[in-house]
């Protein structure tokens, strides 16, 4: 789970599919918190959900959010309103911190 703390591997695994992002998350009935991390290059194609919040820990995020496109990189934020239509693409190596409004975004394993 690098670069979280080890304690962080005690939270359930991310129920996510797509292939080669793996994460940890912490959930209460107000929303979640995802602690992803791309074992390898992923791409996650466009969908839209609830209001979503989100920090670059390690690597460099490329975003795409009603249609214009970006790129994220440590301590840069980024925030998605209700509904926007994403895409995103996730070099290996690549963590960031996903908060969701929807408390049911994603189940555990």
């Amino acid at each position: 789970m690098q670069p979280f703390p080890s304690w962080m591997e005690k939270l359930p695994e991310v129920d996510t599919a797509f292939a080669g992002l793996e994460g940890r998350i912490m959930a209460s009935p107000h929303g979640q918190a995802v602690f992803f991390r791309a074992a390898e290059d992923c791409e996650v194609p466009p969908h839209s959900h609830g209001a979503q919040w989100g920090i670059v820990v390690t690597g460099r995020l490329e975003l795409t959010v009603g249609g214009e496109s970006g790129t994220y990189e440590p301590g840069e934020t980024y925030s998605i309103a209700v509904g926007e239509e994403h895409s995103a693409r996730f070099p290996a190596g690549t963590s960031v911190v996903d908060v969701f409004q929807d408390p049911d975004r994603y189940g555990a394993k």
